[in-house]
């Protein structure tokens, strides 16, 4: 790469070169190279340069840009390039250095202008190329979400999943083609919606409202036991908020989860924020496929799951968390020596045993990194019998904390 090459990414709307700036319309004039979906390459006729799309795929196309460096390359995108768009992709291969970005009103500022919504008062998510259940980790009365579609059958789709989820009350409205001569809108309830295909290019508008079935939950930890699918094996409400809290997420943070059962404690790291990512460690393939239902019902479809014994995972997983939780296979030899091996300089290891076993493990790892231990115990309201209230005990946790020490170097 030449040490003065640019690629100028210019951002355009519906309206096409029309609505650009005349700097921005400049430089797309002045390309040697100019790059775009098809769309974008429509709207840019009589530019007089060198054209490439991106049907080879995003790794080859990049590549060809590469071997381009020497001439002036613009690359065409929608609205705001780092917005879901090309532009982080283009930094990520060539530096931030390398990339200038010219941006124009994306769909999320002009969906919320025909809204009369606040920008920052509302969710964005994309359900272009994501999953459509990524949406359920949004729902909650009174929110406002706008929505990228994948295609013309997205808002049938969306209304459907808000539907079946409870939201069926709630206002969609559909934004084809914003900011051109063609915008149109279309609106109705979920519950109510009748619409055929829409056009590919749309932003859905959401004002959610809980319906009498809904089930809003919360994005702390401690959901409902009954909301995750399970056969026993999952970390129960009261120890899963305590073991969540030592556990500390912090946006962008990867969490190894250890045995997972339900995939309650990775599932629920990864609500605490967009950002944060979760390895659910689980042998047991019928568990490792419930891990995967329980993650798409709470929205966290992009948790990963490594169907495998833990030990070997520990062995095999690339990076390092985090922070780790072992919930299940504490007594297995070796097993917290493995998770604390991996785990990164500062990060977190918890652990809870509630056998015999299992605590001779955590008491003796205790000795050995100098962390935390406590015990948690739980008694839950029993009415079986009828006008007494009596308490049931529940199995007594033992859990261990620890923080791996920073390492440091030699003077």
């Amino acid at each position: 790469m030449n040490a003065g090459s640019v690629i100028t990414v210019v951002g355009i709307g519906e309206d096409g070169l029309a609505g650009l700036s005349p700097a921005a319309l400049a430089l797309v004039d002045g390309a040697e190279v100019l790059i775009g979906g098809e769309r974008h390459l429509q709207k840019a006729p009589d530019v007089n340069a060198e054209r490439l799309d991106w049907s080879a795929g995003f790794d080859a196309t990049l590549d060809e840009i590469e071997a381009r460096l020497d001439r002036r390359i613009v690359v065409l995108a929608s609205g705001d390039p780092l917005h879901f768009g090309v532009g982080a992709t283009l930094i990520r291969r060539f530096g931030a250095s390398r990339v200038a970005v010219v941006p124009a009103p994306g769909a999320v500022s002009l969906a919320c202008a025909r809204m009369g919504w606040s920008v920052p008062d509302v969710t964005v998510v994309t359900i272009h190329g994501r999953p459509l259940e990524s949406l359920n980790l949004h729902l909650a009365p009174a929110a406002r979400l706008v929505v990228l579609a994948r295609d013309g059958d997205s808002p049938a789709e969306v209304a459907q999943l808000l539907t079946d989820q409870g939201f069926g009350p709630s206002r969609i409205t559909v934004l084809e083609y914003l900011g051109g001569a063609r915008e149109k809108r279309v609106e109705a309830t979920a519950d109510r919606w009748s619409h055929g295909t829409c056009a590919d290019l749309a932003t859905l508008a959401i004002e959610c409202i809980a319906g009498p079935g809904a089930r809003p939950l919360s994005r702390l930890a401690g959901l409902p036991d009954d909301a995750f699918e399970h056969d026993g094996q999952l970390t129960k409400r009261e120890v899963r908020a305590v073991t969540l809290a030592r556990l500390a997420p912090l946006p962008g943070e990867m969490l190894w989860d250890v045995g997972a059962g339900a995939g309650s404690i990775g599932i629920e790291w990864m609500r605490s924020a967009r950002s944060c990512r979760a390895v659910a460690i689980e042998r047991d393939p019928e568990r490792a496929a419930r891990i995967a239902r329980n993650a798409h019902a709470l929205g966290v479809p992009y948790l990963k799951i490594e169907q495998n014994e833990a030990l070997t995972a520990l062995k095999t997983l690339d990076g390092a968390p985090d922070a780790v939780f072992v919930g299940g296979g504490v007594a297995v030899p070796g097993l917290l020596q493995a998770a604390w091996a991996r785990l990164k300089p500062g990060g977190r290891l918890v652990a809870n045993a509630v056998t015999v076993e299992g605590a001779a493990e955590l008491a003796k790892m205790n000795q050995e990194i100098h962390g935390d231990l406590i015990q948690i115990a739980i008694s839950r309201q029993d009415n079986k019998v009828p006008k007494i209230t009596l308490f049931e005990n529940m199995r007594t946790v033992m859990q261990l904390m620890a923080v791996k020490p920073l390492e440091t170097k030699n003077d």
